[in-house]
């Protein structure tokens, strides 16, 4: 079920969201809903709280990539209550885009490396060393588990720039071509 994608101005994007455990009801399907509403916006990542629930879920898939990267063909995972340890190498400038910002599109500096630990879909617990463009997707998704958005990255002069695009949101005058639910 392709599900609306909350919009920059929702109080649950700025929260931050809670470990789930085993038991979480019908999590199987949150998953399959998830992935099936990013596929709908075209993106390669969404997390639980662009759905409206605060909770640690995210979805990635990188396969749409692998013409360009062959490493990522088949990429396709789920991290349950993701942490991020520690960022580390160089920090690397890259234009990054969010479901819930559609339109903004904005360079936002990034550790090239995380250390992170999570479970993958069957509760199995990982431990991982992540680099390059799939450590920058990570940072960016486990943002919106912590509160934050891709925007909180750049300057206050760029932040200016885009400010009548963020009102326009806020007042719910968002256009997109996928599902959303903005804050009006």
């Amino acid at each position: 079920m392709i599900l609306p994608i909350y919009l920059y101005g929702q109080p649950v994007l700025r929260k931050v969201a809670e470990d789930i455990t085993p038991d979480y009801p019908e999590l199987k399907e949150l998953i399959s809903n998830m992935f099936e509403t990013m596929y709908r916006a075209d993106g390669v990542g969404l997390a639980a709280p662009q759905i409206g629930l605060p909770i640690r879920v995210v979805v990635i898939d990188l396969d749409v990539l692998s013409d360009d990267h062959p490493e990522f063909k088949g990429f396709q995972k789920t991290y349950i209550n993701p942490h991020i340890i520690e960022t580390s190498g160089e920090e690397v400038s890259m234009e990054e885009g969010c479901l819930s910002l559609p339109g903004i599109h904005e360079t936002v500096k990034r550790a090239n490396r995380i250390h992170v630990k999570y479970m993958d879909a069957d509760f199995v617990e990982h431990d991982e060393i992540v680099e390059g463009y799939l450590a920058r997707v990570m940072q960016h998704e486990f943002d919106h588990l912590e509160g934050k958005m891709f925007i909180d990255h750049i300057s206050p002069l760029r932040k200016q720039m885009i400010k009548s695009r963020l009102n326009s949101m806020l007042s719910g005058k968002a256009r997109c071509s996928y599902k959303v639910k903005p804050v009006k």
